[in-house]
């Protein structure tokens, strides 16, 4: 089982708030991305890639007004969280982060031998200019990111039956950004169990420490270094 960091989640009020946030706070405009219909979302991205994390790229979310809120369960990331929505109204903020992994049953299966649910495998898709991408996802049906977000999602990309799953990762599907991964450090007051569960999963290159819950993501950007933290909500 193979597990790296994907790509981190900033949660947005809107779509259009997100966009105007990365241009003032990053320098950049995110590329385009699409709908998820099963979580009532939309997204804007861009990549962020680097030798060392060549997966990496950023995902700015917002509900869509357009679409219908979730026959069942809750959106994900915790969208529909009081609290949360109160904080994004106010400036969109880095929530959380998902790692990529070659079987996802099986990294299902390390974390509940820790006492740990991070849902089921959901099935998922969205159509981009290069063709369709396909992937599963963890998804708690009652949305929670689980630590404040410390605790990663995990994605597994491409269909079963695909020669190369990774073919259509967006990495591959997106332009260069001028942004680039620096690192993801996380601090939590449970930061043995997070460490326990990281080994679990074989993640590696994610700095964590014992203190108040915060998620902090160091990028490179046209504007220069760019700090941002999402402050334990």
């Amino acid at each position: 089982m193979k597990t790296q960091l994907d790509h981190v989640v900033v949660l947005a009020h809107t779509l259009e708030q997100g966009v105007q946030w990365c241009e003032a706070t990053l320098g950049i405009t995110p590329a385009p991305g699409g709908e998820h219909s099963q979580y009532g979302s939309h997204n804007r991205l861009f990549k962020m890639a680097t030798p060392a994390n060549p997966f990496a790229y950023l995902e700015i979310i917002a509900i869509d007004p357009q679409a219908k809120a979730p026959a069942q369960g809750r959106r994900w990331f915790d969208m529909d969280d009081a609290a949360l929505q109160a904080a994004v109204a106010i400036e969109p903020r880095l929530v959380h982060w998902v790692a990529n992994t070659d079987d996802i049953q099986a990294a299902r299966i390390a974390l509940k031998t820790q006492g740990l649910d991070r849902g089921p495998a959901v099935h998922a898709k969205r159509h981009t200019r290069k063709g369709v991408l396909h992937w599963q996802i963890t998804v708690r049906d009652d949305g929670q990111r689980l630590f404040q977000g410390a605790l990663p999602s995990l994605i597994q990309w491409g269909k079963a039956d695909d020669a190369d799953p990774m073919r259509l990762h967006p990495r591959n599907t997106l332009p260069r950004s001028g942004v680039s991964f620096q690192s993801l450090s996380i601090s939590h007051p449970s930061a043995d169990k997070l460490a326990t569960a990281y080994a679990a999963l074989g993640l590696e290159g994610v700095a964590l420490q014992t203190g108040p819950a915060n998620l902090t993501l160091e990028l490179r950007t046209p504007k220069g270094m760019v700090t941002l933290q999402s402050g334990g909500i």
